[in-house]
Formats: structure tokens, C-alpha cells, sequence
């Protein structure tokens, strides 16, 4: 076989590959478009299927959003414990969110152990990506030296920042 040949053949198989990948990519958003719309439409189960489905694949919004149904019981029992496990592994991924809610959690001991340093860190983490909750947040850490040393300086900068967005 010539080189063109396996060259022509090589990129044939890469853009079959590409096309598949990115149907499959569109087929997903879709489908946690729908587990979406299933969840704003009170139909948990659906919901519930779909993101544990995709939240188990690694797939951040599906885990930060079966955190917040375990966290409220809708479609399943309320369980903290379940909630603080999916919200963390969003949060590891980034999901500024899922950083805040864990943030609160630890900041209230509920379902993890209370730890004011631990919530500060994850209220940081959404904070620096624009959460102004978690701006908020950390600014009254910094104002009551909880988990942080007490700098009045800086939890007006953060106080600052969440006003800026309305907060």
C-alpha cells in the first residue's frame, strides 16, 4: 500500500472518530438538557436516572445536581452524608457551585465534620471563579477570623467583590 493511501486512510478514520465523538457529545448535552428539564418539571426519577447516569461517568453538573437532590429529598430520600460525596467530587472538578455548597457544609458541621478552615478553602476556590455567595462567604470568614486569620482589610475586599454582582 502507498503512503497516500495510509495517509488518506488515516484521516478517514480520524474524521469518522471526530464525527463520533462529537455526535456523542452533542447526544449527551441533550440528554442532561433533558434531565434538566425533567428536574425544573418536578420529574424526579427521570431526572434522577439521567444525572446519576452521567454523574457517574465524571461528569460534574450531573454530580453537583444529584448533590442538590439529595440534599433537598427530591426523588430520593434526603441524605447530607450522599449529598456532601457528590458535591465533592463536582467541587474537585472545579464546579464553583458545588465548591459553596461544600463550603457551607463545613461551615455548619452538617454531614461532614464542622471545620471553618476546610470551608474557607472551598468558599475560596468558588470565590476566586465568581460565586459571589462564596465571596460573601469568605469575606465574613476573614471578618470573624474563622479558618482564615482575622483581616478585616481583606474580608471587605471580598465583601466588595459580592457587592459588585448584586450580593
Amino acid at each position: 500500500m502507498s503512503t497516500l493511501n495510509r495517509t488518506t486512510e488515516f484521516f478517514a478514520l480520524v474524521a469518522a472518530l471526530l464525527l463520533t465523538v462529537m455526535g456523542t457529545l452533542s447526544a449527551m448535552a441533550q440528554t442532561l438538557d433533558q434531565a434538566m428539564a425533567a428536574y425544573e418539571r418536578g420529574d424526579y426519577a427521570t431526572a434522577f436516572f439521567q444525572f446519576r447516569f452521567y454523574a457517574e461517568q465524571g461528569h460534574a453538573g450531573a454530580q453537583f445536581n444529584l448533590g442538590i437532590m439529595y440534599d433537598d429529598g427530591e426523588g430520593v430520600p434526603q441524605d447530607h452524608a450522599e449529598a456532601a460525596r457528590w458535591y465533592h467530587r463536582a467541587a474537585e472538578q472545579g464546579h464553583a457551585s458545588a465548591q459553596f455548597n461544600l463550603g457551607v457544609m463545613y461551615a455548619k458541621g452538617e454531614s461532614v465534620p464542622q471545620d471553618h478552615a476546610e470551608a474557607a478553602r472551598w468558599y475560596r476556590q468558588a470565590a476566586e471563579q465568581g460565586h459571589a455567595g462564596a465571596q460573601f462567604n469568605l469575606g465574613l470568614r476573614y471578618d470573624k477570623g474563622e479558618g482564615v486569620p482575622q483581616d478585616h482589610a481583606e474580608a471587605a475586599r471580598w465583601y466588595r467583590r459580592a457587592a459588585e454582582q448584586g450580593h
